[in-house]
């Protein structure tokens, strides 16, 4: 007990011995680990193409985070209370920094990206062969070769992403609950709001650096110092292309292990933030010692939990606010996870685009979102009541506007025997799709691959040969393929290598759909800090750790970890058409059938998200039996606990210690 006292006293840690100081590293804490999601979340396209995995096991991927979350989060959340909170979040911060340096592993452990294609400088077949050519004396085909199907067992490399974030996620889990409770517990009441709010900004400067990282990277190619990039015949908008994933990994690697740095100078406990801070810091500090060896000798730790977890389930109003947070967190997972690839798939962007375009319209709005909430909380002094149903009503109505989403539709990419006949027919999604046709039947061409090619005439065909093509000019992207059968127009029938653009109308509605963006992400911060109030507020304060930590929980097994999956799962069945590796076992999806993926993108997040406002109008009726100490003349910012004004829950009353129940009496009385 003599060394920390001793460590407190130095010069050197004393200036740590401060609110405010926790506040900015845990900040930067919040920041370290929004970038490290964000740029995962950013990544999960490159990483489905490097792997040549399908969209479910990306979800399974991104839902194993929550997996490693969902292993320490209740031991985290109520034994860290007990425990050194600031040095328990700086090692977790180092945690985060080893799982991201795991998941780049790959890229050294793997040979070089080969994508698919028919054109390849080291093709052993004549320079020629991705033509139509009649009486080709060897048919096109896939390799069977066995050696060909152990190489591509390779892909299996993406296991060490998998575990790699479920050791982030298990880094993560203190970060939250314990700094939540820490600022709680020594922080002035009616500043905790402001904190959190200020907390939620460092949740959001994270992205904004992880949405440009991923940018970036998605510009350079994976193999980028090894290849020769004039050779390729794709560009960073083909749906082939796969950016430089790893290179990010380590940055957020290095910047989560040098935030861990600070926390390990921090007291265990803090003097309570007010006028007398300084001079009754030494009385602060034995109180709480006093205090915590009185509740270790009267209760056990096992008994006290039992007791915290009754008093919690017995808690109406914070059931609901555990069942109002999965249904909203299965509904923003899912949009979330996916929306890099509803913008590259739907609105033809390509992937650095598409990172680039979610932050710009996303994450500005939702930081000022955050810091007017907090503010408007503290300066105009809102009750619980009212702040339950300011949050009600702004959380209704960024649903209801997202609605207007489904008016900016766009046409699917015009196919030859995937979305569109040769002749130009659009074809139904559930219509037998045929690549073949008359002109290019005498050609052997491969079905399968996917190497396509945009003709003069604005129909794209699945690669060269199926075009028709007999003869090509250039090299790389600059191909020009010529005297192309299948072609009809009034051009020479030629053909560029990719697919073909949309139109500006559906540049029009990507900008339409961008500015609902805006203000649904601006509506929704709006509401989350008042609902959050109301979430801490509902518990007594030696129950908020472990109430923090069993929301997180239940929003990880029942949302964060399924969402993505299911999700994932419900988009693959919308894929056209799927890519093939060298051994002729399907790899990632190439294309979708926009209409069908675009009612499940929208449709679904949807529908869980208006469901969860049931629970919520619950809130606003059961509040109505509450009686909250400082409805009448106090803010919500008083740090006060809630009790039923005639009705007292019997569930709390008849397991609840003594202890326990002297410390409500005592801050009833306070």
């Amino acid at each position: 007990m003599g060394e920390p006292e001793k460590r407190a006293g130095t010069h050197g840690v004393r200036c740590f011995a401060k609110i405010k100081v926790f506040l900015l590293a845990l900040s930067w804490a919040y920041a370290s680990k929004a970038l490290s999601a964000t740029y995962m979340n950013s990544m999960l396209t490159q990483i489905e193409r490097r792997f040549n995995i399908s969209t479910s096991i990306v979800g399974l991927i991104n839902g194993s985070f929550e997996v490693g979350n969902l292993l320490l989060i209740i031991f985290v959340s109520y034994f860290g209370r007990k425990l050194h909170r600031p040095i328990m979040i700086g090692v977790g911060c180092a945690v985060m920094g080893l799982g991201c340096f795991i998941i780049s592993l790959p890229h050294f452990l793997m040979g070089r990206y080969e994508y698919e294609t028919t054109i390849s400088p080291t093709s052993n077949l004549s320079s020629n062969s991705f033509l139509c050519m009649e009486n080709r004396t060897q048919t096109l085909k896939p390799t069977q070769d066995p050696a060909e199907c152990v190489k591509e067992m390779k892909s299996l490399m993406w296991i060490y992403v998998l575990v790699g974030n479920i050791i982030r996620g298990m880094g993560e889990t203190p970060i939250m609950p314990l700094g939540i409770s820490y600022i709680e517990d020594f922080a002035k009441s009616e500043n905790s709001p402001f904190y959190i709010g200020i907390l939620e900004v460092g949740k959001i400067t994270g992205p904004i650096a992880g949405i440009w990282l991923g940018s970036f990277c998605a510009t350079i190619y994976v193999d980028t110092g090894s290849v020769n990039t004039d050779d390729l015949t794709i560009t960073p908008t083909d749906i082939r292309w796969v950016g430089a994933w790893w290179i990010g990994f380590l940055v957020c690697a290095g910047v989560n292990i040098l935030i861990s740095i600070p926390f390990f100078f921090f007291p265990k406990t803090l003097p309570k933030e007010g006028p007398g801070d300084m001079a009754d810091e030494t009385k602060n500090d034995e109180g709480d010692k006093h205090r915590e060896k009185a509740k270790e000798e009267k209760r056990g730790i096992t008994k006290d939990f039992f007791l915290f977890m009754k008093s919690l389930s017995c808690n109406p109003i914070y059931m609901l606010c555990v069942l109002t947070s999965v249904l909203q967190v299965n509904g923003f997972v899912s949009i979330f996870t996916f929306k890099p690839k509803y913008l590259e798939h739907h609105y033809g962007k390509s992937s650095s685009e598409a990172i680039f375009l979610v932050g710009l319209y996303t994450l500005p709005s939702v930081c000022v979102g955050y810091l007017i909430s907090g503010f408007i909380m503290k300066k105009f002094k809102i009750t619980l009541k009212k702040a339950a149903f300011i949050s009600y009503c702004l959380g209704m109505s960024e649903c209801l506007l997202s609605l207007c989403n489904f008016m900016l539709t766009c046409d699917n990419v015009p196919i030859a025997g995937l979305t569109t006949s040769y002749e130009g027919i659009q074809q139904s999604f559930d219509m037998e799709n045929t690549v073949l046709a008359d002109c290019n039947t005498r050609c052997s061409c491969l079905t399968k691959t996917w190497d396509p090619v945009c003709g003069d005439n604005g129909l794209a065909y699945i690669t060269p040969c199926l075009a028709g093509c007999e003869k090509s000019v250039g090299s790389g992207i600059n191909m020009v393929l010529q005297d192309c059968s299948c072609i009809q127009s009034s051009g020479n029938s030629s053909a560029v290598l990719g697919l073909c653009n949309k139109g500006p109308d559906c540049a029009n509605k990507l900008q339409h759909f961008l500015i609902i963006t805006v203000f649904c992400s601006f509506l929704y911060s709006l509401s989350l800090i008042p609902g959050y109030m109301i979430f801490l507020r509902c518990m007594k304060s030696e129950e908020k750790s472990l109430g923090i930590g069993l929301q997180a929980f239940c929003m990880r097994i029942l949302a964060g970890i399924p969402a993505p999956i299911y999700f994932g799962a419900l988009i693959d069945r919308t894929c056209l058409h799927w890519g093939t590796q060298k051994c002729g076992e399907p790899g990632a999806c190439r294309t979708y059938e926009i209409n069908s993926f675009r009612n499940i993108y929208l449709g679904l997040p949807a529908a869980l998200r208006g469901s969860s406002y049931l629970p919520a109008f619950f809130i606003l009726r059961l509040m109505r039996k509450f009686q909250f100490p400082g409805d009448i003349d106090s803010p919500v910012t008083d740090h006060v606990e809630m009790m039923l004004t005639e009705k007292e829950s019997k569930c709390t009353d008849v397991h609840r210690s003594p202890q326990v129940e002297n410390d409500g009496e005592l801050k009833t009385k306070l």
